[in-house]
């Protein structure tokens, strides 16, 4: 099995990269649907209760329990793949998550860190229809520190490959496919359209 997962601060390029993967025919585990379906079972909204709902599973289970609850799933999806087993995990946020892979997958885990400037993210995410005013850069710049704060700025320092997501979109894809081992002459890729 080779699991390779993603960290990067919001608006860095983690989703494209899922994308990437997915039109490739990798699958892709979403870490953040484990607090999604947590939510769901408890009754609450995920648009509302996403962030504290992540606090009380590290609190009831431990710093790892979001990875420890991602495993199943990273397996599953390895077992139904029909691309050599590769698995794409979005998402990772903390050191203690990353030692948790680590410790289950060894060497088939890579740590693949996504970077982008500030200002670039700030940009990319108004263009996804947010309001790029004022306050809500101030609002990034909290959630960028939030994320530090959980250990994302460590994690980034420890990846095994690092994609400087800065170019085109078309570069970044390639870059992606890249460090997938995806050939770019496969009939997924062929479109560019990223589907």
């Amino acid at each position: 099995m080779n699991v390779i997962g993603t960290v990067g601060l919001p608006g860095s390029g983690k989703g494209e990269a899922a994308n990437v993967a997915e039109a490739a025919g990798i699958p892709v585990v979403v870490m953040g649907d484990v607090i999604r379906a947590e939510c769901r079972r408890r009754g609450l909204d995920p648009a509302e209760h996403h962030g504290r709902m992540a606090g009380t599973l590290r609190e009831e289970e431990g710093d790892d329990a979001i990875a420890a609850r991602t495993l199943p799933r990273i397996r599953e999806a390895a077992a139904e793949s029909a691309r050599d087993e590769t698995v794409l995990v979005d998402g990772l946020r903390s050191t203690v998550e990353l030692e948790r892979f680590r410790e289950a997958f060894g060497d088939d885990f890579t740590l693949v860190a996504i970077r982008a400037p500030f200002e670039l993210r700030a940009e990319r995410l108004g263009e996804r229809g947010r309001d790029d005013s004022d306050s809500d850069l101030e609002a990034l710049r909290e959630r960028d520190a939030r994320e530090v704060d959980l250990g994302l700025g460590e994690t980034l320092e420890l990846a095994d490959v690092e994609i400087d997501n800065t170019d085109s979109l078309a570069a970044f894809r390639d870059r992606v496919r890249e460090v997938l081992g995806v050939d770019d002459a496969e009939p997924p890729e062929a479109g560019g359209d990223g589907a």
